[in-house]
């Protein structure tokens, strides 16, 4: 199909014996073809006139301005960063943002103007969120529960000497420990047997009846309970646990820029009518590997993928929660604190703390503070041979629970893929050093 175009110019190299032309063609208006033409046009600069043949095509996509662009699919992603310990952790709200929102209460302070609040800033529940949580710790039941019968065929070795783990039959023999006494161990683990506690790192908060009354003080640490992070999430957000109870407002709580000016009085907690102890039995993963027995080897593929599933589902209830009530957690240790205010004991010891005097540097939480990953080597045979150093870059990584469950028979989810680098064939140790 050959067009006469008139609405173009042409910038011409050089003028071929044979009549060709090689040249760059630019167009006055955008051209609405999808499939390639041939334009025919006359050509004349200081020799005869010739005709000279362009074959055009459209580059842009034949679905339209408004299609959406195909997602790359990602075959390998690296983990996130190891933050370093001699520096504060970043905010995860832009520091800008924070800075505005204060310059914002601090003008309507100044002008006697009471902040408006919503729930559950208010003091009061969000009742679209009371059924997340329950089902969020129906959810955390299941999830201690089926890691701990996989535990009894799935084995875990932990270094004794720094905090990482390892799943397969036999410890790694990576050279990556950074234990007191890695120098003389060549940086070797040196492993030991593990526990749930490994794997699914246990993050405890102080529970409190009022959490916008009485900031909990050095002094007065030890007549608050330390229970798991997320129960307590569960627990502010509208779940009533026997043995635990929390003050549920009719009134709203009033504030004036950051000073609170009516929180409807000081109730005293009243005193648990059952033993604390049973009823958080099954939400703590103290003593869990010895409360429940083995399983049937037949039922451990079945287990392994409810326990993956319900530790999707856990993380799920925790950013739905962490959206509507505020989380806390030190910028410089793993302490956490469920409430609006963090508290003041000064139990910190991490980096420049006695310039704080021990006292924890709050900020906003993020879930993987709450509920850690505790990323591990993936092993795509447990029964194999050993991890090396020499191959450490063609190995990828997992969460902790995510391997256990893979391990025993769970599929693996989609989203964890691309960091467990599936793709990447393993070379020969002779070989890595020739791979690009």
């Amino acid at each position: 199909m050959l067009q006469h175009i008139s609405a173009l110019t042409c910038t011409p190299w050089w003028l071929s014996q044979n009549g060709a032309c090689p040249g760059v063609v630019v167009y006055k208006k955008p051209l609405q073809w999808a499939n390639p033409l041939l334009l025919k046009f006359d050509y004349h600069a200081t020799g005869p006139r010739r005709q000279v043949a362009f074959c055009c095509t459209d580059r842009r996509h034949t679905q339209g301005r408004n299609s959406k662009k195909r997602e790359a699919v990602q075959q390998n992603v690296d983990l996130p960063p190891i933050l370093p310990k001699k520096k504060k952790k970043p905010y995860p709200i832009p520091l800008k943002q924070i800075q505005q929102a204060a310059r914002a209460d601090k003008k309507l302070a100044e002008s006697g103007i009471e902040k408006k609040l919503d729930p559950p800033k208010n003091g009061l529940l969000v009742p679209d969120l009371i059924p997340v949580a329950y089902e969020l710790l129906d959810d955390w039941k299941l999830l201690i529960k089926g890691l701990a019968q996989l535990l009894h065929f799935v084995p875990v070795h932990a270094c004794s000497e720094c905090s990482q783990i390892h799943v397969a039959q036999s410890g790694h023999e990576i050279q990556d420990c950074l234990g007191p006494t890695n120098s003389s161990r060549r940086s070797f683990h040196s492993w030991v047997k593990g526990s749930i506690n490994d794997v699914l790192i246990p993050i405890e908060s102080y529970h409190m009846y009022d959490p916008f009354g009485t900031r909990i003080k050095h002094e007065t640490r030890f007549n608050y309970d330390r229970i798991p992070a997320v129960v307590e999430l569960c627990i502010q957000a509208g779940v009533d646990l026997p043995g635990y109870p929390s003050r549920r407002r009719t009134k709203l709580i009033r504030m004036i820029g950051k000073k609170v000016i009516d929180i409807g009085g000081l109730v005293e907690e009243p005193r648990p009518s059952v033993d604390r102890s049973s009823a958080i039995l099954d939400l703590d993963t103290h003593r869990s590997f010895e409360r429940f027995a083995p399983p049937l080897e037949s039922e451990v593929p079945r287990i392994a993928q409810e326990t993956i599933d319900a530790y999707e589902k856990v993380k799920r209830g925790v950013t739905r929660l962490m959206k509507k009530y505020t989380v806390k957690a030190c910028g410089y240790c793993s302490e956490v604190h469920v409430g609006p205010w963090g508290h003041n004991a000064k139990l910190c010891g991490e980096f420049k703390h006695q310039w704080r005097d021990g006292k924890h540097g709050w900020q906003d939480a993020t879930v993987d503070e709450v509920l850690p990953p505790n990323y591990v080597w993936h092993v795509q045979d447990p029964k194999g041979s050993p991890l090396r150093s020499a191959l450490k870059r063609f190995y990828g990584k997992a969460p902790a629970v995510v391997e256990v469950c893979i391990q025993a028979g769970a599929q693996i989810p989609q989203k964890y893929k691309p960091m467990m680098r599936l793709d990447i064939v393993l070379p020969e140790s002779e070989e890595s050093r020739l791979v690009a």
